[in-house]
């Protein structure tokens, strides 16, 4: 008797899921530990499937403070930082986070929640076009019209956020993609493919440096980017060139390094600036000759060759024409640089300068002197200190007078110049590294602009240091109506500020106020020694301005300064 084949196990059908359980998977897939957000009607389905997943929310109580905190997390950790809002209101409250993170080159992704797809385009309750609003400032936009492809679309955002020079990414899910449950599509794997920088180019940049005898190594925020901080100061030792470092680049080689002349360009060092004003071979890494680093751009580094190596091929040639571009990994093409220029004589110059004309501390008067305070402060603090700004006055005075010994230490923003970073970005730091001090930096007209998140440190307990620089003004806009506006102080005054420590307090912050320098040493051990939140609110004179500074449409070595 014949006997019959056995039949074949029936396939096991995969069980439908929302899409809203699709988004929670996909960014447990991608590792996602954080995430910034603040729920509403258009994204509730994700905020519904998010108890019991592994993701930890941090419920800010602005979507800005979301997007923020998002972009520092994606600094410290070269990974996107991820926010999340709802329709209408919530959405465009991303808007000045995702365009931080665009003009910085943060990896970042987005979500926003949109009304359902029946009533796209009909004017419904908080609709609003944020895949149209975001276009200019985000590096790729997704708009989920299928349920089954969300892994796909998530897995493609994470990828182009990382890749190449990173950036913001905008996922718009309308509110029935996030409902409805459905078989998700295979996810198609994608290869990143990066090319080796081209031997000729290699040998030409060496044949500039071994000619060099006046050489200097400018380097920005492309470091922090390409994790190349190794590669970088290997190179500078091994050629022994003196260096300067954009806003973004401070870090990239320690700034307590002998041969590390400061930063350059507008509120640079005049060490630096007059270095580069004599430089025969300016060789440019990861910058983009961004019109605060350069002053006017046809006097920047008037007699030199250019060597400009970056991730992005965009950048190379875009302000300044370079002898040899080197476009790709910084990396590998710095450890190429193997040539080694005879500037001994041009390097001893530089730090002789760099002696001659570093910063006096020593400020008439009792009141408490910001620079000396910041320089004091970021002494004290221990190595694995992340600082985190706000804009104006103090952000300058931080990047003068701070000590960092890598990128990941100093988060600022740097493009947009977006008052109310600092306490977000503070928040992102923290909790991408639970280990590090983070201590802030921000102004009286600054923490204002996102006060709201003090609550934010309160519930999860997050032990920020804010050092509040208070000169009951807006010093930056002051100091420049001083100078350049004859004195016309239009709309500056904030002497009717409320009294920041008390304020603290009212959120439940450990918060204290000095305003003479015999008090900066305690205030300083108190910080650094508190283990919780805490608020040092510091009075300062409000006449005090930044300097050096290079003035409007001027060379960077037509610098103005301090009357000694």
């Amino acid at each position: 008797m014949a006997t019959r084949a056995p039949r074949k196990a029936l396939e096991a059908v995969p069980a439908p899921v929302t899409g809203a359980r699709l988004v929670v998977e996909a960014l447990e897939r991608e590792g996602v530990r954080h995430l910034f957000g603040y729920p509403g009607g258009a994204i509730m389905p994700v905020y519904d499937a998010l108890p019991g997943s592994k993701l930890q929310h941090i419920l800010v109580r602005h979507e800005q403070g979301a997007a923020l905190a998002a972009d520092a997390y994606g600094r410290v950790t070269g990974q996107p930082g991820v926010c999340i809002a709802t329709s209408g209101p919530g959405a465009t409250n991303l808007v000045t986070g995702i365009a931080n993170a665009f003009l910085d080159s943060v990896p970042l992704v987005a979500i926003t929640g949109q009304v359902a797809t029946p009533l796209i385009g009909t004017d419904a309750f908080q609709e609003v076009d944020i895949f149209g609003i975001t276009l200019p400032i985000v590096k790729h936009s997704f708009v989920i019209r299928r349920t089954e492809d969300i892994p796909q679309v998530f897995a493609d955002a994470f990828r182009i956020a990382r890749s190449g020079r990173p950036g913001p990414v905008l996922i718009d899910l309308p509110k029935d993609m996030g409902v409805k449950a459905v078989v998700p599509a295979e996810i198609r794997p994608h290869v990143e493919a990066v090319e080796a920088p081209e031997a000729a180019l290699i040998a030409e940049a060496n044949a500039l440096i071994a000619e060099a005898r006046a050489p200097i190594l400018y380097f920005g925020g492309g470091i922090a980017i390409a994790r190349a901080e190794r590669a970088l100061r290997a190179f500078a030792a091994r050629a022994g060139i003196p260096s300067v470092a954009t806003l973004k680049g401070l870090g990239g080689i320690p700034t307590d390094d002998a041969a590390f002349l400061g930063m350059l360009g507008m509120h640079g060092m005049r060490a630096a600036n007059i270095a580069i004003d004599n430089c025969d071979l300016l060789i440019c890494i990861g910058a983009r000759f961004d019109d605060r680093a350069t002053g006017k751009a046809d006097t920047f580094a008037p007699n030199a060759r250019i060597i400009h190596l970056d991730g992005d091929a965009a950048e190379i040639g875009k302000l300044r024409r370079a002898d040899v571009g080197i476009a790709g990994d910084i990396v590998q093409a710095m450890d190429l640089l193997t040539a080694i220029p005879r500037c001994a004589a041009w390097r001893d110059q530089c730090l002789r300068q760099k002696a001659m004309w570093a910063m006096d501390y020593d400020a008439p008067g009792n009141g408490v002197y910001a620079p000396a305070l910041l320089k004091t402060l970021s002494e004290a603090a221990p190595d694995n200190t992340i600082f985190t700004c706000d804009v104006g006055q103090h952000q300058m005075w931080v990047a003068q007078h701070c000590r960092f010994s890598r990128p990941q230490a100093h988060l600022t923003s740097a493009g947009l110049g977006t008052m109310g970073y600092g306490i977000p970005a503070g928040i992102g730091a923290l909790l991408a590294d639970p280990s590090a001090t983070v201590i802030t930096v921000s102004g009286d007209g600054s923490i204002m602009m996102n006060i709201q998140e003090l609550a934010t440190i309160r519930r999860y307990r997050l032990p920020l240091k804010i050092v509040l620089l208070d000169n009951a003004q807006l010093g930056m806009v002051r100091q420049w109506q001083e100078l350049f506006f004859d004195r016309n102080f239009s709309e500056i005054d904030l002497s009717d500020n409320p009294d920041f420590a008390e304020v603290a307090r009212a959120f439940g912050i450990e918060a204290f106020t000095i305003d003479h320098r015999s008090e900066v040493a305690g205030a300083v051990a108190r910080l650094l020694g508190t283990n919780g939140p805490i608020l040092c609110h510091v009075r300062i004179d409000p006449r005090e301005n930044v300097w050096p500074l290079v003035p409007p449409n001027s060379s960077n070595v037509e610098m103005m300064e301090k009357a000694r």
